[in-house]
């Protein structure tokens, strides 16, 4: 297996558009990555936090291609992590996903005696940060 991560994407005013799921798609379509769960939120003006189903969204977005991704990972106290990030009013889509394009260099890493002994991710926040205090942009050359 490759490693697996999570993320929570947010949705201002529980409006989700749509927009990125067709590239959530084809990188699952590629082998790049592969979905273990997919998990709606919505967080209420009150802070409670209650899970949205995929149908619930209506014709606004079509969702059935995730329909059944649930591997279990996710619980109630994962649920309630993710809505403690959010505002009020708003919901969230959590992913979690493995990384399947690092499977096979992770093998070959095992077959030759090495083992991953840390991992970690840096926010975008702070890689921004620390471009503009270089006064670099991620665009230049």
């Amino acid at each position: 297996m490759g490693p697996v991560d999570y993320v929570v994407i947010e949705f201002p005013g529980n409006r989700m558009t749509g927009k990125g799921l067709p590239m959530l798609v084809d990188l699952v379509d590629r082998g790049i990555i592969r979905i273990f769960d997919l998990v709606f939120v919505r967080k209420d003006l009150d802070g409670s936090v209650t899970a949205v189903e995929l149908n619930d969204f209506g014709g606004e977005v079509d969702l059935s291609v995730f329909e059944g991704a649930s591997s279990g990972l996710l619980d109630q106290s994962d649920i309630d992590d993710a809505g403690a990030a959010l505002e009020p009013g708003n919901s969230a889509g959590i992913i979690v996903y493995e990384n399947t394009w690092a499977a096979p260099f992770a093998r070959e890493l095992r077959r030759g005696g090495a083992q991953l002994v840390a991992a970690g991710r840096i926010p975008v926040q702070a890689l921004l940060a620390s471009l503009e205090a270089m006064d670099v942009r991620p665009d230049d050359e």
